[in-house]
């Protein structure tokens, strides 16, 4: 928050636009929460694309859109036996180039072109990543720059809504149900530091949670608690929720 309101303040005295490093939806929250504090109103978030999660704040005191410090890595397999490569093998090659995470922006793959990856990057960072990432698990990849023009971006499906019942609004509870799994199993997870609610670590099994929460379980996946209903004829409550 100390960060946008500095911002926004070197954009008015400089009277030219600012930007951030690439923004979580938390903090793209908290930053939009001090900005508004402040009164200002010439900021806006870009991460390169319609649907882009992370994104870069831009502050642009004299409206003239000035573009966000974003570009697009196109990285594609050259492997002969290609392996199907995650969203987590491409991430994690990029970290293991020392590459802090604000300099990433959201990793696509493409239905249309199963060996190939997208990923949004600051500017300054691209040239760098082209000539270091060569590899991503055990493919040898190309790496390029590409307009954002070239990337046939498309609509993504919307997520399918499960449901199910939890004893309680606790986090063991509704966790357990996402995962589909048992309650100790779920407390595990939290004891190992492997759950986030809105990018915080959370470390009390009973904590209460509620709806609109977004979980992101390290090794399980990122759920979003979408609604949380009435109560069941054994007074369990209904909660409907999807997978990222």
């Amino acid at each position: 928050m100390r960060r946008a309101e500095d911002l926004c303040r070197a954009a008015s005295k400089r009277g030219k636009a600012c930007f951030s490093a690439f923004l979580s939806d938390r903090q793209q929250d908290l930053a939009r929460a001090a900005l508004e504090k402040l009164g200002c109103d010439f900021y806006r978030f870009d991460g390169g694309y319609p649907q882009a999660q992370r994104q870069v704040l831009v502050l642009d005191p004299e409206g003239e859109d000035a573009p966000a410090p974003v570009c697009f890595l196109r990285i594609e397999s050259t492997a002969f036996a290609q392996q199907k490569l995650t969203h987590q093998d491409y991430l994690g090659a990029l970290l293991g180039l020392s590459v802090e995470r604000e300099c990433l922006g959201d990793i696509l793959l493409l239905p249309g072109e199963p060996q190939v990856a997208y990923a949004a990057v600051l500017e300054r960072m691209a040239d760098f990543l082209v000539r270091e990432l060569t590899q991503v698990g055990r493919d040898p990849v190309r790496t390029t720059v590409c307009e954002a023009a070239e990337v046939e971006w498309q609509e993504m499906p919307e997520p399918e809504v499960k449901m199910a019942t939890v004893s309680s609004l606790r986090l063991d509870s509704v966790l357990a149900a996402l995962l589909n799994t048992s309650r100790a199993q779920a407390c595990a997870l939290i004891r190992e530091g492997r759950v986030e609610i809105g990018h915080i670590p959370q470390t009390n099994a009973h904590a209460g949670v509620y709806e609109g929460d977004v979980f992101s379980i390290r090794g399980k996946g990122k759920f979003r608690l979408k609604a949380v209903g009435g109560r069941s004829r054994k007074d369990r409550i209904f909660i409907e929720f999807f997978q990222y």
